[in-house]
């Protein structure tokens, strides 16, 4: 009988999958000790990872570490631990975990319970980091989590003036990226300083329109909700997962995010935007085509 894994390979079963080539998947713990605990195995079925051929141990492992740098570029943590069990499913796999202490690699801690969006999130921002076949970097992501982090660990950090660096960030995750409605139009990140008051017209003179304009609001979520989706409009599992990587970056990292569209068409200029920890604001903007 195939191993659960064998039948998550095959299609049979699902996975929060952040990762795969042709002789390897990564995907989601959905029983982990932490948030982002991710599983790789090889795709052919052995059940003692040593039992592995040498040359395809090997690459189990060169797949794993490129695995593993982008569970750290997208989960907050000091390092991805790696063990390997093999007592629970008779198919070799690796257990990549966040961590930032030794205890959190203790498996006889409970199991923690993710949300399945929650799970979504993190599999999409984590194969989002992921590099390719050839090493390149990917530079992690700079968020709350990780600047306490640092702070924790360097105190100099916490000492030293805090750094804008959400525009940045936003640049990296909108590179590429456009919204399809009636015609394609790209993401660009945006920061201003915050307006005094947020109202209409405030809003109006960020997004460079008449002070009357009417202003529509919507919740992220909804309004990304055919360009996270899988089988969505882009037609590209790996295009929704990055946006999936920007939807959680902006909920994440910054407060009150919410969209704002302007005017009734057929243009119609959008802005995305949430307060970043030094009170700007900041986000994406785009146009719609509507008629």
């Amino acid at each position: 009988m195939p191993s659960i894994f064998s039948r998550i390979v095959s299609g049979e079963l699902p996975a929060y999958k952040v990762a795969e080539d042709e002789h390897h998947l990564a995907f989601l713990d959905i029983t982990p000790l932490v948030e982002g605990h991710t599983l790789v195995i090889p795709k052919k079925e052995v059940d003692y990872i040593f039992d592995l051929p040498p040359a395809e141990l090997a690459a189990l492992h060169h797949f794993a570490q490129r695995v593993a740098k982008g569970v750290k570029a997208a989960v907050t943590c000091r390092r991805i631990g790696v063990a390997v069990i093999g007592l629970e499913v008779p198919h070799a796999h690796i257990h990549l975990i966040p961590m930032n202490n030794v205890s959190d690699m203790n498996f006889a801690n409970p199991k923690i319970k993710v949300a399945e969006a929650r799970m979504k999130e993190l599999a999409a921002a984590i194969g989002a980091q992921v590099p390719g076949a050839d090493g390149g970097a990917v530079a992690p992501l700079d968020t709350k989590g990780s600047r306490e982090t640092e702070e924790t660990n360097n105190p100099a950090a916490a000492a030293a003036p805090a750094q804008d660096s959400s525009l940045g960030q936003l640049q990296q995750l909108t590179k590429g990226l456009y919204f399809m409605s009636e015609s394609d139009a790209p993401l660009e990140a945006v920061s201003f300083p915050a307006p005094s008051s947020m109202n209409d017209e405030a809003l109006a003179k960020l997004a460079g329109q008449p002070t009357d304009a009417k202003v529509e609001k919507q919740e992220l979520t909804y309004f990304l909700r055919n360009h996270t989706a899988d089988k969505g409009v882009l037609g590209d599992p790996a295009l929704a997962n990055r946006f999936k990587a920007l939807q959680m970056y902006l909920k994440q990292e910054l407060e009150d995010v919410q969209v704002y569209r302007f005017g009734s068409g057929p243009q119609v200029p959008v802005l995305a935007l949430g307060k970043t920890e030094d009170g700007k604001l900041a986000g994406f903007k785009t146009v719609l085509t509507e008629t």
